[in-house]
């Protein structure tokens, strides 16, 4: 992979921060950062210029929940012309105590995965990827099923419940997070983590043969903003626990090396999800070989289920040229 152009979405803080610093010090030509806002985004540049005494920052308004600025983000890189080698798709963020729905009707914690979806098949018909780019997207442990606090849904058993069997269906359940969902916080955020690695999954199949996507998960690294919205219990005892115990948690600048570790991965291994050990919260990240996560069906129901959500697909309309 050419260590030239980057884009790290949530890069105003935590893991994303840690990486577009990491990277700058590792010698990349230009990284574009993106914030919910032009004045997070920018003020989040102009630190990491002088942390790392490198002008190389490129500031960028990306809301994942509002399909404009998506769309707004892929016309101005178009504009620019020049092809992006790594794609950290950091920014996530867990469900509230009570049920969230952003304005397009898709539960907080799975909104993420629906803009960067539209923003990763945007590069791609616009041919904005480098032949060899890498794409990392965040997971988490707490898709393993082997969490405390967190529990994810048995698609099948959903999808036979209350759709014929249908998992597309059953997965769009989850990510509008409809009636036949019984909404619990960390639950959302498991069946969120999960959906990614089955769409990593899915899209690794569609990708160039040279291209290749990695779920992988930061490890538990409190210091986020990710974890605003957690329940009391996970807030207040968990995450604070964590840091208290050795090998429980770690800084953002080691989960950001992680991110890192797997953009070095060949395409052999294009679509795993790298997480802890089976029942570890840190330490090397290693292929999980959970069943779950290797089912072809759930991961062909993720890809139908965030396309028919997004309207967006690698297929129609017909591709974007990219500027000259």
């Amino acid at each position: 992979m050419d260590h030239s152009i980057a884009l790290i979405t949530g890069a105003t803080s935590g893991v994303g921060y840690a990486a577009a610093a990491i990277l700058a010090r590792e010698g990349w030509r230009e990284i574009i950062v993106t914030g919910r806002s032009f004045a997070d985004a920018r003020l989040a540049a102009a630190k990491l210029a002088a942390e790392t005494k490198t002008q190389i920052f490129t500031p960028l308004e990306l809301e994942l929940d509002t399909r404009s600025s998506v769309q707004s983000v892929l016309a101005q890189l178009l504009a620019r012309g020049r092809k992006i080698d790594l794609l950290l798709l950091n920014a996530g963020i867990m469900g509230r105590k009570e049920r969230v729905l952003t304005s397009a009707g898709i539960e907080v914690s799975q909104a993420p995965l629906i803009g960067h979806h539209e923003l990763t098949v945007g590069l791609l018909r616009a041919n904005l990827l480098s032949p060899d780019a890498r794409i990392v997207i965040a997971g988490s442990e707490a898709a393993r099923g082997d969490v405390p606090l967190f529990s994810f849904t048995d698609l099948p058993a959903f999808a036979a419940t209350h759709f014929n069997g249908d998992r597309a269906a059953a997965v769009e359940a989850l990510l509008h997070s409809g009636p036949n969902v019984n909404y619990q916080p960390n639950r959302a955020f498991a069946d969120a983590k999960l959906i990614i690695a089955w769409w990593a999954a899915a899209l690794a199949r569609r990708l160039p043969k040279s291209m290749a996507v990695y779920a992988v998960s930061p490890g538990a690294a409190p210091a986020t903003n990710a974890v605003r919205n957690a329940g009391r219990l996970t807030k207040w005892v968990l995450i604070p626990l964590t840091k208290h115990i050795p090998g429980m948690s770690h800084t953002p600048e080691v989960a950001a090396r992680r991110y890192l570790q797997a953009s070095e991965f060949g395409t052999d291994v294009s679509g795993q999800f790298f997480a802890s050990p089976p029942k570890k919260f840190t330490g090397p990240i290693q292929a999980m070989r959970h069943p779950h996560f290797h089912d072809r069906a759930s991961q062909d129901a993720a890809w139908q289920a965030v396309v028919n959500v997004s309207g967006v697909d690698l297929s129609s309309p017909a591709p974007l040229t990219a500027a000259s």
